[in-house]
């Protein structure tokens, strides 16, 4: 057998060598969302926040009454799977709407006349807005910089007395427990479309929404209009739809053709998978 020619095996190892070198630099790629984010692989469940100090009052009814709808685009938290286990937070805590949905453990602490033993799993749907004609020691609760919880009346009366008004808390953000998968209901029309969704569990709130159609609209990244109230000027109409949600801890849930072809405005469909 003829032996192999000069060099080849500088021509083997080098092969080899850009082989190995291509392949270490698409591992290095980072994939992206439809609208371009850098897409995050955290798997398993969300992971409980510190426990961190705030104070807290209530507001609405008994019943929680006049708690139910509010700033985070809500119209009703009793049948979008919140009940009046809600919350409004002070501008801090709501970052213009990204707090909508999560959940907060609370825990009144420090005021042995006020407090009662145990804590309350509580939902953001509102925001408690700062009030600049009381100082923030006396009146003006949600005043920028503090933390405060303004809860509804019937979750405040679950770790405090009624008289005591405003009560020092220990809190700390903790995973949404939701029954069902996550909902989703298109308002509008066909040239702006408004997308409330609802009902997410895991961290609750959420960063990105995405929609894609299964015949003209391809990945469309949606804004945020309010709360969690999402808007995009796409036609979506005719065809079925599939929402692609990520939390603010970087999970994604993706509802495939969750809205059929003939989806209608002001309906409510409900995806079969959660986080």
């Amino acid at each position: 057998m003829a032996p192999p020619p000069a060099g080849a095996g500088l021509v083997v190892v080098s092969l080899l060598l850009a082989a190995v070198a291509s392949s270490a630099g698409a591992a290095k790629l980072k994939a992206l969302t439809p609208g371009g984010r850098v897409v995050h692989h955290n798997h398993g469940k969300f992971t409980c926040g510190p426990w961190k100090a705030a104070h807290a009052t209530f507001y609405g009814g008994r019943d929680g009454s006049g708690t139910t709808a509010g700033a985070c685009g809500y119209k009703d938290t009793r049948a979008e799977g919140y009940g009046v286990q809600t919350v409004a937070v002070s501008p801090v805590l709501f970052g213009d709407g990204a707090a909508c949905g999560g959940c907060y453990e609370v825990r009144c602490v420090d005021s042995p006349d006020g407090c009662k033993a145990g804590a309350v799993v509580v939902t953001a749907t509102n925001l408690c807005p700062p009030n600049y004609q009381q100082s923030s020691d006396s009146g003006g609760w949600c005043n920028p910089p503090r933390e405060h919880f303004d809860l509804s009346m019937p979750a405040f009366l679950q770790i405090a007395q009624e008289k005591a008004g405003i009560v020092p808390v220990s809190y700390r953000r903790v995973a949404c427990a939701k029954q069902g998968g996550i909902r989703y209901t298109v308002t509008g029309n066909r040239y702006f479309n408004m997308v409330t969704v609802t009902n997410v569990g895991g961290a609750g709130d959420l960063a990105a929404v995405s929609v894609k159609g299964s015949k003209r609209v391809g990945w469309t990244e949606l804004k945020r209009n309010w709360g969690q109230v999402w808007q995009t000027g796409e036609d979506l109409t005719g065809e079925s739809l599939t929402f692609r949600v990520m939390t603010s801890d970087h999970r994604k849930a993706t509802s495939w053709h969750v809205l059929p072809t003939g989806w209608q405005f002001g309906v409510t469909y409900q995806a079969d998978k959660n986080f």
